[in-house]
């Protein structure tokens, strides 16, 4: 069972199917669509949700148990995508896209996550995809300009190998250089490598990488830790490798630097690590 609000109830989030065209197309940034279908997803997926408009909401749907890892705890994944198209004053989404996982493949993850990755004002998707026999890879979804449909834009490699996976950090403007920064942790079981990204005219480029940090144990249905702004520069919250200490880690000039913030002594120490106190 994973962690988070639940998705039932998503039925509130939406107007009508029947909402007319005129409402629709105030949003724009739209493709053909699939409807605001209430597919359930995987135990306990939360719907992610951004103040900013038009793609505002970003849930997983659909149930699948063909990849048996179980890293979140069970062994139900999800098989698509789904974005709400929430027009600007308004608190309900008036569209909907989708995307499927596809054959031999899964979303192996807690929530998506929206990020305006591009500066375009429109949010783009951040999600964690497995393959059968390729493992994982952080893949970003979105529209690639106004009137043309949901999509995938870009992705980092499959780790290689089936029961290898990620743990997203977050995304923020990491260096302060005013774009913004994706990362993750690389097989948080094994490699624990802090693998660091930027989305760049359509591709994802590697920033930075470094060994030696982590942030998911197996079976957890949670990911603790993320991102903190705190001040002037963003800063990564993770864990030492050996799970010994809270780290804050940034990321100056392409480099990852890192400075101890205490001991670890459960999930509940990266979350206070994340205030701003």
């Amino acid at each position: 069972m994973r962690a988070g609000p639940a998705i039932a109830g998503l039925a509130a989030l939406f107007v009508s199917a029947a909402t007319p065209l005129a409402a629709q197309d105030v949003t724009k940034p739209r493709g053909s669509g699939r409807g605001c279908i209430h597919t359930e997803g995987p135990p306990g997926s939360s719907v992610a949700r951004s103040a900013q408009r038009p793609v505002a909401l970003a849930w997983f749907a659909g149930r699948s148990t063909a990849y048996d890892h179980g890293v979140l705890g069970d062994s139900v994944e999800a098989t698509a995508l789904y974005v709400g198209i929430v027009p600007p004053g308004q608190g309900k989404a008036a569209f909907c896209d989708s995307v499927s996982a596809g054959p031999d493949r899964v979303f192996e993850d807690i929530s998506p996550r929206l990020a305006d990755l591009d500066g375009d004002g429109r949010n783009e998707v951040i999600v964690v995809a497995s393959h059968v026999r390729y493992g994982a890879r952080l893949e970003i979804y979105g529209y690639p300009a106004p009137g043309r449909d949901f999509t995938l834009l870009a992705h980092t490699p499959y780790i290689g190998q089936a029961h290898r996976w990620l743990a997203p950090v977050g995304a923020a403007d990491l260096d302060g250089d005013g774009t913004i920064e994706i990362a993750y942790i690389d097989r948080p079981h094994l490699a624990k490598t802090l693998r660091i990204w930027r989305y760049d005219e359509g591709a994802l480029v590697p920033v930075a990488e470094q060994a030696g940090f982590t942030n998911h144990k197996i079976g957890w249905d949670f990911i603790p830790g993320g991102i903190r702004e705190c001040g002037s520069r963003a800063e990564m919250i993770v864990a030492s490798g050996d799970w010994s200490r809270v780290m804050g880690v940034g990321l100056t000039q392409g480099r990852v630097i890192a400075r101890d913030l205490g001991p670890y002594t459960g999930p509940d120490s990266m979350s206070a690590a994340q205030s701003c106190r």
